[in-house]
């Protein structure tokens, strides 16, 4: 994958701000940004910047979770692992989701 130097830049300021550049597999074509336990995929932009693919999401074993409900209890799943959803879990999806979005939102 080409980068702009101007999608340099935003990835450099992530990184600045505690993002982790990481590379997702299947995902190749984006680009992998994790914080914690949670983690996003950026798509490059012809205009030089970046969109989100998809929502942020929380980890596990380093893999993206889906957030399902089973018998009345709300869970994160990857797989046939589950870890379920406290609201220290959503709290720090949250601070993940508003701190890349206002990583991204920056200009110089």
């Amino acid at each position: 994958m080409e980068l702009t130097p101007q999608q340099i830049d935003i990835l450099k300021r992530l990184h600045a701000r505690g993002f982790e550049m990481v590379a997702f597999p299947m995902y190749a074509s984006h680009v992998g940004v994790r914080k914690g336990n949670c983690a996003a995929l950026l798509t490059p932009t012809i205009a030089g910047s970046f969109q989100l693919f998809g929502s942020p999401s929380y980890l596990i074993a380093g893999n993206f979770s889906v957030r399902v409900t089973r018998e009345g209890r709300v869970w994160y799943v990857w797989k046939k692992e589950k870890i379920e959803v406290t609201a220290e879990r959503l709290a720090e999806l949250a601070r993940f989701s508003e701190e890349l979005s206002g990583g991204l939102l920056f200009v110089t």
